[in-house]
């Protein structure tokens, strides 16, 4: 879900990828490679270290650059780097490219420090650092053409909502839908892909939050966590943004910021719902969409990858997923699932 570049005390543990990143980093003469500690969390399979940057490349490389080690066979690097390259040229900060091993998996990268969006928001700045998320994300949406990323097609949305009946449903409730349940899920599932479908398509990040968004002084904010960029409905990242899963804001307060980017993207030229009310309501079943599967991905890290933080942001998301089944018609079947499966689901450690 994130890569964060972040302080951290951990001793880097020897291991052999670890060994042959600081080979490799070693033959680049860029980094003093004894300096390397953690930089990330992460709920991927990629790590991130921390280096001091040599004395005589300081002025031209800043004092610290990023290693990611991302193993070929679990992670995308040609990715990684293909939308580096879209986002810069669109003008959005991000990490700059120091130097590169595809083979071996390994990037040397700039350092966006250690400030995520989501340590420093506040109710007194938030509009101001939200101002300047949309307008990144403007830009970003302004340089999209088709065929250059991957689609988010109906396979797409479909296979990344059934994470949230596999592992939230059957692994965390412990419950199993029975044929009529089921088919009531299939219908909610197929009223949130029919809308997500009919929207108009942009390039999308897929993960554009606070957790992935760094404050600088300059050019702010400086965006990671990008390689999953597909092509995609103009709303997902600004589902993204604005109903964070780590962090919530007042309804009121999300419908102006929502109205603002409407407003913006229509000036600029971008495909949006012409109607506002519409733009809200494909904006809502967009993040409907998202919170299913990012209920399915908690549980997975929990249960699967033994990343159990993330559980703590699962009533934040059920809120959400909640409040916005409530609102329409189509949705409200997902309302009495959810009422009558947690009613009868064992307890597990978390209720809602």
């Amino acid at each position: 879900m994130s890569s964060l570049y972040q302080n951290s005390s951990t001793s880097v543990s020897a291991d052999a990828r670890l060994a042959q990143l600081n080979d490799w980093l070693a033959s680049t003469g860029l980094v003093e490679v004894g300096t390397g500690r953690p930089a990330s969390v992460d709920a991927s399979f990629r790590r991130y270290f921390r280096y001091d940057v040599v004395p005589a490349m300081q002025d031209k490389l800043g004092a610290t650059l990023v290693a990611m080690d991302a193993p070929p066979e679990r992670e995308n690097v040609p990715a990684f780097i293909h939308v580096q390259g879209l986002l810069f040229e669109a003008g959005v900060t991000v990490p700059a490219i120091a130097a590169r091993n595809v083979e071996q998996g390994f990037l040397l990268l700039g350092d966006l420090g250690t400030t995520t969006y989501l340590a420093r928001l506040d109710s007194d700045n938030a509009a101001f650092m939200y101002s300047d998320a949309v307008d990144a994300l403007l830009k970003f949406q302004m340089a999209s053409q088709p065929g250059v990323l991957p689609e988010f097609d109906r396979a797409f949305i479909l296979r990344e909502l059934n994470i949230f009946p596999e592992w939230y449903l059957n692994r965390h409730l412990g419950v199993t839908l029975d044929d009529k349940q089921q088919a009531q899920l299939d219908k909610v599932f197929e009223a949130i892909a029919s809308n997500v479908l009919a929207q108009q398509q942009v390039f999308m990040h897929r993960d554009f939050h606070s957790r992935n968004l760094m404050f600088l002084d300059h050019g702010n904010p400086g965006v990671l966590d990008f390689q999953d960029a597909v092509y995609g409905p103009v709303t997902y990242d600004l589902a993204s943004l604005l109903r964070d899963a780590y962090v919530q804001w007042d309804e009121e307060i999300v419908l102006d910021w929502v109205v603002r980017y409407w407003q913006s993207a229509k000036q600029a030229g971008l495909p949006v719902n012409p109607d506002i009310d519409a733009f809200y309501r494909d904006f809502e079943f967009m993040a409907m969409q998202r919170h299913l599967k990012i209920l399915g991905i908690f549980c997975r890290l929990n249960y699967r990858d033994n990343k159990s933080h993330y559980m703590g942001d699962l009533p934040t998301v059920i809120d959400y997923v909640r409040k916005t089944a409530n609102r329409y018609t189509e949705l409200k079947p997902l309302l009495r699932l959810l009422d009558a499966l947690e009613d009868k689901a064992p307890q597990v450690g978390y209720t809602f």
